[in-house]
């Protein structure tokens, strides 16, 4: 079967409105019916594939919810507007427990360690990223994510449950595969998404590929063989909840410049505040999702958002300096533009959360701050993520009646 290409997900706002534009009329009954087929590479028509641009906040959540049910029912789009929510539930939990991402890279590197000593191990995990198994349907959707940095969300969790449970690898790898790969992937959607299948993220629940669920919800296209019968969960930490970090708030007077990072790619919102920057940098952190070389095409994507979000914007964000991966040549250009202030869009747990922090500790002895602004979507949700989703989902008609942009028809 021809693959297609990552020409399908183009870095720009335009696209995905695109996208979203043709999604709207089936994301009702048709998605609840068909949403769990996944019938190969340029054939997810029964899924809306908006997730590489809401990822990187081209399109925000609170839009995409708007667009939805400004043509559905909230009862008739029920199923996309949970998915949509599953992916805020999952930046809620983590933002409230991240020493989750702390534990998995620590795993993540006792892997690699363990790759470099044992060759069996490292022979069985070259042949799973290769799509080399001889499970032929492992092996399409290895092939299938590495050429198009995607994959339909029930073969992301058959993938996981094989990857662990009958390849017997760590699961830390596969969360590294995916993340190096996925235009989509995040490190709380990724993350606990994998621990969800190994068991550790539910206390004793797994998830199982099964042949007969694969064959028929891949319409016969796939009945793999030798799958494991049974899924014993993994062992781990209980890691405790903590205060969700206070909401912040700048000062429109004070001089500032802005930075852009591609967890939120739609800086508008920090100028309904009256934030009105000198200049504007661009953070990049792809090359810190993994230890490993990220694929070209997610480093080619997340770029490419860049350019647009900054040329959309060009009358707003004053000078823009050429992205930056440095967080001292940061520093440097910040007290260069005479800076008393650095606003950035909230970033959520992993590599930009991570470079900001280093960044205000740079700029602190100089009263330089950096204020991250959370969007009120965010603030609202993520308090709900004490717990798994069922409970989060009741919460979910009550949040689209007080979001901001939200109206129900």
């Amino acid at each position: 079967m021809t693959l297609t290409t990552t020409q399908d997900f183009m870095p720009t706002r335009t696209a995905g409105l695109e996208r979203l534009a043709r999604f709207i009329p089936v994301a009702g009954t048709d998605y609840a019916r068909f949403r769990n087929y996944d019938l190969g590479a340029g054939q997810h028509g029964h899924v809306s594939t908006l997730s590489p641009w809401i990822r990187h906040r081209l399109l925000t959540e609170t839009e995409v919810l708007q667009s939805i049910l400004t043509r559905h029912s909230p009862a008739a789009a029920e199923k996309f507007v949970q998915e949509v929510f599953w992916r805020t539930y999952w930046k809620g939990w983590l933002e409230m427990r991240p020493s989750v991402w702390d534990i998995y890279q620590a795993g993540l590197r006792g892997a690699l360690d363990a790759v470099q000593t044992q060759s069996g191990l490292r022979a069985a995990w070259a042949d799973a990223c290769k799509g080399q198994t001889g499970i032929d349907a492992f092996d399409h959707w290895a092939q299938e994510l590495v050429q198009t940095g995607y994959l339909h969300n029930h073969a992301r969790m058959w993938f996981a449950s094989i990857w662990i449970f009958t390849l017997r690898l760590p699961w830390e790898l596969g969360a590294d595969f995916f993340l190096r790969h996925l235009l989509d992937g995040d490190p709380a959607s990724n993350t606990l998404s994998w621990r969800w299948v190994a068991g550790l993220q539910t206390q004793g629940k797994t998830y199982l590929a099964r042949p007969d669920n694969i064959e028929t919800y891949t319409k016969g296209r796939f009945r793999p063989k030798g799958l494991a019968s049974i899924a014993v969960p993994l062992e781990g930490q209980v890691t405790p909840r903590q205060p969700l970090p206070a909401a912040e708030q700048a000062d429109p007077t004070s001089a500032t410049v802005c930075i852009l990072h591609d967890d939120d790619l739609s800086p508008g919102f920090l100028f309904e505040q009256g934030i009105a920057p000198i200049a504007t940098a661009c953070l990049i952190t792809t090359h810190q999702r993994s230890p490993l070389h990220v694929a070209p095409h997610l480093t080619d994507f997340v770029s490419g958002a860049m350019t647009d979000a900054t040329t959309r914007w060009a009358d707003r964000i004053g000078e823009v300096y050429t992205p930056i991966t440095d967080t001292a040549l940061l520093a440097d250009w910040v007290r260069g533009h005479g800076a008393k202030q650095v606003v950035t869009p909230y970033a959520p747990v992993g590599p930009n959360a991570s470079a900001l922090r280093a960044l205000a500790a740079l700029l602190a002895p100089d009263g330089i701050r950096l204020i991250r602004l959370r969007r009120d979507y965010d603030s609202a949700a993520w308090p709900h993520a004490t717990a798994g989703f069922f409970k989060f989902k009741d919460k979910i008609p009550k949040l689209l009646g007080e979001v901001k942009g939200i109206t129900l028809v």
